[in-house]
């Protein structure tokens, strides 16, 4: 039989390569999904074995034609990680329709149509597992946040209502809300002087992830919330 599939929308430095490699290192097969090209290239050299498809979340066909692809090529689904996300900052005085309109797409509408796409497969093995990478914002909405926290925001209302929906079809559906700032070079860059406990590492978020689908279905988990412990909330 061969390894599970597990499909990362998303893919960049932190979150998006360590999450992958989690679950490469736990056995899996990896398909990474991105626009940029040049992420896709960058995480493949990190993920063992992993393959890449050019993906746009925000292109309606765009998950119809990947997804049974993904099928095809590697085996039927059976975890779907959303890990895409977007968002300008700044109040409603400052916000251009368009970027609100586009937080919104990348957040929302693209994890609405990555799961109608993978949802044949899962219903098909009698299982599945769909976790979505939120933030802060879906749940404090900060002024200078208008586009990025409405976009988070109606995120974690749809994973909560996929949930409700999926779990009874044993299609595990899990929203981890990530609050605090994630190690990456472009924060480090940003904040020198932060001591190296301010930050949340990546490896260890994706151990979370991981743990989320591998939870027993008498004890499902929805939402998870992941901080440094110096985190104020």
């Amino acid at each position: 039989m061969a390894n599970p599939v597990c499909v990362v929308v998303g893919v960049g430095p932190g979150n998006g390569t360590s999450i992958p490699k989690m679950f490469a290192n736990n056995g899996y097969q990896v398909a990474l999904l991105s626009r940029d090209a040049a992420k896709l290239s960058t995480a493949q050299s990190e993920v063992s074995g992993a393959r890449t498809y050019t993906f746009d979340a925000t292109d309606p066909s765009a998950a119809g034609n990947v997804f049974p692809k993904i099928k095809e090529e590697m085996g039927p689904i059976d975890v779907l990680v959303y890990n895409a996300g977007s968002g300008v900052f700044g109040s409603i005085d400052d916000l251009e329709l368009q970027a609100f309109e586009d937080a919104w797409r990348v957040n929302t509408f693209g994890l609405a149509a990555a799961t109608q796409a993978v949802l044949p497969q899962m219903r098909e093995a009698g299982s599945g597992n769909i976790v979505v990478i939120g933030a802060t914002s879906a749940v404090k909405h900060n002024a200078k946040f208008s586009a990025f926290t409405s976009a988070k925001a109606a995120q974690r209302a749809l994973a909560q209502s996929l949930a409700k929906h999926l779990w009874p079809e044993n299609i595990h559906v899990a929203y981890v809300i990530v609050d605090g700032v994630i190690d990456i070079p472009r924060t480090r860059e940003m904040m020198k002087d932060a001591p190296d406990d301010f930050f949340l590492k990546p490896d260890e978020i994706a151990e979370s992830v991981y743990y989320l689908t591998q939870q027993p279905k008498s004890a499902w988990s929805f939402e998870l919330d992941v901080r440094p412990f110096g985190e104020k909330w």
